[in-house]
């Protein structure tokens, strides 16, 4: 199974959506909340190119994107190949 790296807020409905969707894939994820912890969120902008909004996923180290992201992969019917990857 693939190595799955989500950061989240505890509020954001795109993370709750992303989530469910791996959920749904019964794909195990480690789950980073930078509601309130800066350090962890300049690493998640580092990681993702600038990018500071949230969700920011990663799977296998690979950079996806964000929520928009994972759900236009799933559409397209790439996804499940990428969980699969390990």
């Amino acid at each position: 199974m693939a190595k799955i790296e989500i950061y989240t807020t505890r509020i954001c409905p795109y993370c709750i959506t992303a989530k469910r969707l791996l959920d749904s894939k019964q794909a195990r994820f480690e789950e980073i909340d930078v509601t309130a912890d800066s350090e962890q969120r300049a690493q998640m902008s580092a990681r993702a190119g600038g990018l500071r909004t949230v969700p920011q996923i990663f799977i296998n180290g690979e950079h996806i994107g964000g929520c928009t992201d994972l759900m236009a992969l799933e559409r397209a019917g790439h996804l499940d190949a990428l969980l699969a990857a390990s």
